[in-house]
């Protein structure tokens, strides 16, 4: 079957133009998807047999370079700049000081949280690991160090300040409350 691609043209172009600028609302955009969907059309005509299905054809291609390039767009926008926070940025004082309050702290816990963040985070237990030693199921082991560190963040957090991005990352040394354990021996100096 022969299609001329010149009847095409004046036949769909004010349509299929108008078309595309619908979807994607800039002039010359539209233009370029417009010669993307006759260079496809072009290259692909011999496959179309039957004369009466051009225009579903025609609108179905321009379907597709419409919607490829909204997912390129998307693909390319620019990010905003996010400001870059290296992994050590916490110095070696802050770190140490904190280090240091963490594990006075852990002296408020109950026995059974204690033992659960001591094993973990301090002798490198897996929560499988910490399950067994301790005869309880897997789940109720990562229940007892969800606890523990929930519990211990609230220990933190009502005795110290911190300052934090919106990921929860400490950006700044943290300071003691002044109505915190001072005295209690927490360990925050």
């Amino acid at each position: 079957m022969a299609v001329n691609m010149e009847v095409a043209w004046e036949r769909f172009h004010p349509r299929l133009k108008s078309f595309i600028l619908g979807q994607v609302r800039d002039q010359h955009v539209s233009e370029d998807i417009l010669q993307d969907v006759y260079l496809k059309v072009y290259a692909h005509i011999e496959t179309l047999r039957d004369e009466s299905k051009l225009q579903p054809w025609l609108y179905q291609v321009a379907r597709n370079a419409i919607a490829d390039y909204h997912r390129s767009r998307v693909a390319t926008s620019e990010l905003p700049e996010l400001p870059y926070y290296p992994d050590d940025s916490l110095d070696e004082a802050m770190a140490t000081g904190l280090n240091r309050s963490v594990k006075s702290m852990l002296e408020y816990l109950s026995p059974e949280h204690r033992q659960a963040l001591v094993l973990t985070e301090y002798e490198g237990l897996t929560q499988a690991e910490l399950a067994k030693k301790l005869g309880v199921s897997v789940s109720g082991a990562k229940s007892r160090v969800q606890r523990a560190r929930a519990r211990l963040k609230e220990l933190l957090l009502a005795c110290c300040h911190f300052e934090v991005d919106r990921y929860g990352k400490v950006l700044n040394f943290y300071q003691r409350r002044p109505d915190c354990c001072a005295g209690s021996g927490c360990g925050v100096a």
